[in-house]
């Protein structure tokens, strides 16, 4: 059976995708398009690509994620240049260990850029700073002189990845030489099902289905805000949901699998193999349940 599906960012909690596609897998399912932001867009494009769950398994097994916090060389004490670089590149960590992996993981599959893939079966969710907007790649590359089918996949992917001060941002320049600055999708759409939601997307005779790391909707805790600190999180929380949670209605809430994945960090790149292990247990066993009443 066909579907369309959308994946949400959660970092390295993305892992329970692993056995959510797996599940999937299972049920011989196959998606004809896909969405995704940060970690959910990785995942997007290595599906787009033609990996399969056991495959992705097996490159995540043998990956040291440690190796993707690339601060840049220097002479200078390391805590030193860790805050200049934060100061002065507003990330970090550089994030162009990760852009090479992917890229290599991708043309192990003969993609590169958007015109090896099918068009429209890929979209990617990234937030440019510098003009205020949501930017959806590569529908909206053009706007930036931009030829999406020249784009690279893995370079729109680290756009939509590029978590704010934690990873530099990164800067596309139009053919005025101008710059936009681009950090994580997630700061605005962190699930973006709402691409699929549209009436003109909808008319395709086929479902979709979306993956979120969170807890049903129902069972979602309210923001606790008694000082400053808890205010400034409860705001990035919002900004990162508020957006989504508009399209997502009762309605579409039973096309949603909700994986609650709440004792991992999204910044935790020193998992052990167990812990990986349990997170894609959970993101099988969620998706699993899901379509036991799913219809």
């Amino acid at each position: 059976m066909d579907f369309d599906g959308v994946f949400a960012g959660g970092g390295i909690k993305a892992i329970a995708f692993v056995g959510a596609l797996e599940a999937m897998e299972k049920k011989g399912a196959k998606f004809k398009r896909l969405a995704g932001t940060s970690a959910g867009g990785i995942f997007s494009a290595l599906i787009i690509a033609g990996y399969t769950s056991k495959e992705i398994y097996e490159e995540l097994d043998k990956v040291d994620f440690q190796h993707f916090l690339d601060p840049k060389a220097s002479i200078l004490p390391f805590s030193f240049m860790k805050w200049l670089g934060l100061y002065k590149r507003l990330g970090l960590y550089k994030g162009l260990e990760f852009e090479e992996w992917l890229t290599e993981m991708l043309q192990k599959k003969g993609i590169s850029t958007f015109g090896d893939i099918e068009p429209g079966s890929l979209r990617l969710i990234a937030s440019d700073l510098t003009r205020g907007r949501l930017a959806i790649l590569p529908d909206d590359l053009p706007q930036y002189g931009m030829v999406p089918e020249k784009f690279s996949i893995a370079r729109a992917v680290r756009m939509s990845s590029s978590l704010p001060y934690f990873f530099e941002p990164i800067k596309i320049y139009d053919g005025k030489g101008q710059p936009s600055i681009f950090v994580d999708g997630g700061v605005l759409s962190n699930f973006p099902i709402w691409l699929f939601m549209k009436k003109k997307a909808m008319r395709l005779d086929r479902p979709v289905i979306g993956f979120n790391l969170t807890p049903n909707l129902d069972k979602l805790p309210p923001n606790k805000i008694t000082n400053a600190v808890e205010m400034f999180t409860s705001l990035f929380k919002t900004m990162r949901t508020a957006h989504d949670m508009r399209y997502i209605s009762e309605e579409h809430a039973k096309n949603i699998v909700f994986i609650p994945v709440d004792n991992v960090s999204t910044i935790d790149f020193d998992l052990k193999k167990e812990e990986k292990e349990a997170l894609i247990t959970l993101g099988r066993e969620k998706t699993e349940t899901f379509f036991k009443t799913w219809h």
